[in-house]
C-alpha cells in the first residue's frame, strides 16, 4: 500500500494527510490515540506544548473557510509553530502566478508544512508530488474531493460518546453529492469497522454509484434514520450546486430536515452531528441543534486535539 499511496512514506509513516481513502486503520487508530492525549491540553492554563517549536506552517486558502482556518491556526500555535495565514484572493494568485508557482516561493522561504484549502478537487495532492521530502501537506478541504481532518474529527467523537465502532449504525444526511465531508466521512467510517453506514437524502443530491462505497442508500428520512446511533446532518452546499436541485430551502427542510420528531426515530442515545457551519431550519430544526443530544460543539473542541495530532505525526516522521 505504502508504494501507492503517496500519503505514505516507504515505511508505511504517514507524509502527507491528503485523504483518508486508502489509509489503512492502524493509522487511523494512531491519529485518534494521538488527538486523545491532546485534548487535556486544550484544558490547561498553559494550552501549548513545544512539539512544533522552530516549525513554519504555512495556511493556503485558495477558498474561504473561517473555522477550519482558524481551528488550523490554534492548533499549530498550540503545538509551538510559527504560523502564516495567506489570504490568497489578495495576493499572487490574483496577480496571475500559478499555484505550484505560489508553493515554490513559500518553499524557498523554508516552510516546513503546507495546509491547503481549494476549490479544486487534487490540488493539494498536485502539491504534494511538488515539493521537497521535508515538507508535508495537510488537505483542509479540496472540491468536492475530500475534507479528512474533518473527517477524522467526526469520528474522534463518534468513538468519544460511543466508545465502539463495531456495533454502530450511522446515517449521514443530506447533500452527500458535493459534499467532500461525506466521502472522508464514508472512507473513516468503513476503515474502522462501522457495520453500517446509510446516507440519506433526495435522489437529486445522491451521486452515482454510492452503494460501491459500502453504504446503504435511503431517500426516505424516516426509515433512514430508524434505529440510528449516530445522525450526522451535512451542510447544504448551495455554493456547489449547480442548476435547480432542490425546489427551495423550505422544501428541503420539510423532506430532509433533522426535527425533533424525525430524531426520536433513532435510538434514545443518539448523538447528533454537524460538520458546520449550520443552516438552521434547512437542514436541522434549533429544538434539536440545541438540544441535549447535539455534540455539535464538541467536535469543534475535538477538531483542534485531532489538527494537533495530525500535524505533530507529520512533524515526527522527518
Amino acid at each position: 500500500m505504502a508504494a501507492h499511496n503517496p500519503q505514505l512514506g516507504p515505511d508505511g509513516e504517514l507524509r502527507h494527510l491528503l485523504s483518508i481513502e486508502g489509509l489503512p486503520r492502524a493509522t487511523l487508530m494512531q491519529i485518534l490515540d494521538t488527538a486523545r492525549s491532546f485534548v487535556s491540553v486544550t484544558e490547561r492554563e498553559i494550552k501549548k506544548v513545544p512539539l512544533l517549536r522552530g516549525k513554519s506552517v504555512f495556511n493556503l486558502f485558495f477558498e474561504s473557510s473561517t473555522r477550519t482556518r482558524t481551528t488550523f491556526e490554534i492548533a499549530a500555535k498550540r503545538l509551538s509553530a510559527d504560523v502564516v495565514n495567506l489570504n490568497i484572493a489578495t495576493s499572487s494568485q490574483s496577480k496571475g502566478e500559478t499555484l505550484l508557482d505560489t508553493v515554490a516561493n513559500l518553499s524557498a522561504m523554508h516552510a516546513d508544512m503546507f495546509v491547503v484549502r481549494h476549490a479544486s478537487s487534487g490540488a493539494p495532492h498536485l502539491i504534494a508530488r511538488h515539493v521537497g521530502p521535508e515538507i508535508h501537506v495537510i488537505n483542509a478541504g479540496d472540491g468536492r474531493h475530500a475534507h479528512p481532518t474533518q473527517g477524522l474529527l467526526d469520528v474522534y467523537t463518534i468513538r468519544h460518546y460511543k466508545t465502539d465502532f463495531t456495533d454502530l449504525t450511522v446515517a449521514i444526511v443530506g447533500d452527500l453529492l458535493h459534499s467532500r465531508v461525506a466521502r472522508s466521512e464514508i472512507h473513516a467510517l468503513t476503515t474502522l469497522g462501522v457495520p453500517e453506514v446509510r446516507v440519506v437524502g433526495p435522489r437529486t443530491l445522491m451521486p452515482p454509484d454510492i452503494e460501491k462505497l459500502g453504504v446503504r442508500v435511503f431517500h426516505d428520512m424516516r426509515e433512514g434514520l430508524r434505529g440510528v446511533d449516530v445522525v450526522m446532518m451535512l451542510r447544504l452546499q448551495n455554493e456547489r450546486m449547480s442548476g435547480a436541485l432542490l425546489p427551495s430551502s423550505q422544501e428541503y427542510f420539510r423532506s430532509y430536515g433533522l426535527t425533533p420528531a424525525r430524531l426520536a426515530l433513532a435510538k434514545p442515545d443518539a448523538i447528533v452531528m454537524h460538520p458546520g457551519p449550520m443552516n438552521r431550519g434547512v437542514e436541522i430544526d434549533s429544538a434539536v441543534a440545541d438540544g441535549p443530544q447535539s455534540v455539535i460543539l464538541p467536535q469543534v473542541t475535538f477538531g483542534i486535539a485531532v489538527r494537533m495530532a495530525v500535524m505533530a505525526i507529520l512533524a515526527g516522521n522527518g
